[in-house]
């Protein structure tokens, strides 16, 4: 829904018309270049859907599992699967090939599910194809943990995704792509569980993009056209629900072909992971001060020495740290609660939490700890 005080570009957001008023020529060309354009991650004209780091140990090992032609199929542009995964329900939107469904689908364990969402054909079929001999002869499951369906992302309600059925969402270089990206977010909020999180890769801006680079064909399907201003995409998201987003990684992006290059002028475009946290009445606005510590445990697989909650949040294990009442959330109310230990809770209040600079204690053990800048400018942790 549109509110008449919200500033032009978010009211356009709201209207679903940053990449134009045609939302169905919008789809159609992203099913054309992605199921007919391109054959392999090799035709692509720039590193958006290829400017990945290195993915950590355990996602290494399960890729060198994945069937060859879903890999060759693969156009994300980041790593959006947190390690600790297992048992968890997992959903994947805009699935395409199912590359990152079928490294999940180890990650998580016959116990955990994986559901794909994706509204290409062409590439459901790849990832279709190869579920069951994956899960059975690869992972020695007795049966698949992957579900793929044909649906639409913005209309998660049609493809049959229930309220709060899943506890992770991830993606890859898709919600770029949608034509309406409020709904996008809005529906992920519906659909996860409280506790659960959205943990994903896209492409960003520094600046709007005038609308003759937002309507360009190829520029779309290169996941740039559809690119969000990164303060749009963090307003977009408090306002569906998601209150305090916060930036794991960011890798800017190369453009190599230099006609697309002049299109897009002086723009900058970054790959960027964030996460989404839902606990209802719990993550504010801004981060507030109620004394909380927070303690990790170091028994995240591939994190026993640290875990890094985002980019400026790094817990060294056994180690107490000051943290705000939000991030005393994400951690200690959500699928990450048992990895954490939290001191204190929110009966006193002691105003905003101070994010000026390293934050100590002498809590559990007796040592002190520093947050390294827990909080950036502007009050909240994102």
């Amino acid at each position: 829904m549109v509110n008449p005080l919200e500033p032009a570009p978010i009211a356009e957001l709201s209207r679903a018309e940053q990449l134009g008023k045609d939302q169905d020529a919008v789809k159609a060309t992203v099913k054309e270049y992605y199921g007919e354009t391109l054959k392999t991650s090799n035709d692509l004209r720039t590193s958006a859907c290829t400017a990945c780091k290195p993915p950590p140990a355990a996602v290494r090992a399960a890729l060198a599992e994945v069937p060859a032609e879903v890999k060759e199929k693969f156009y994300g542009c980041g790593n959006p699967i947190p390690a600790g995964i297992e048992g968890l329900r997992v959903l994947d939107l805009g699935c395409g090939s199912g590359r990152d469904c079928y490294v999940a689908a180890k990650l998580v364990g016959e116990k955990g599910s994986v559901t794909g969402v994706d509204m290409t054909p062409a590439q459901l079929e790849v990832a279709i194809s190869h579920a069951d001999a994956y899960c059975k002869d690869k992972l020695g499951y007795a049966k698949s943990n992957m579900t793929f369906i044909q649906g639409e992302i913005e209309y998660l309600d049609k493809a049959g995704i229930k309220d709060s059925c899943v506890d992770l969402i991830i993606s890859n270089c898709v919600i770029n792509l949608s034509p309406d990206k409020a709904r996008v977010l809005s529906e992920a909020y519906r659909v996860l569980a409280p506790g659960g999180e959205m943990h994903f890769s896209d492409v960003y801006c520094d600046r709007r993009l005038p609308q003759s680079v937002r309507t360009h064909p190829v520029l779309l399907g290169e996941c740039l056209a559809g690119a969000l201003y990164n303060n749009d995409f963090i307003r977009l998201c408090r306002k569906v629900g998601f209150t305090d987003p916060r930036q794991l990684e960011c890798e800017e992006i190369q453009i190599h072909d230099a006609e697309l290059r002049d299109l897009v002028g002086e723009a900058r475009f970054y790959s960027i992971t964030y996460r989404l946290f839902k606990v209802p009445g719990q993550i504010e606005d801004l981060c507030e001060d109620y004394g909380q510590v927070a303690v990790y445990k170091g028994t995240i697989p591939g994190h026993t020495h640290s875990y890094d909650l985002d980019d400026h949040h790094k817990f060294v294990a056994n180690k107490p740290m000051l943290v705000c009442g939000n991030t005393a959330s994400m951690v200690g109310e959500t699928w990450l609660a048992p990895h954490f230990t939290i001191i204190g809770d929110r009966a006193v209040h002691f105003g905003q939490f101070d994010c000026s600079g390293p934050k100590t204690t002498t809590g559990a053990g007796g040592s002190p700890s520093n947050s390294a800048g827990a909080c950036g400018p502007g009050g909240a942790c994102c």
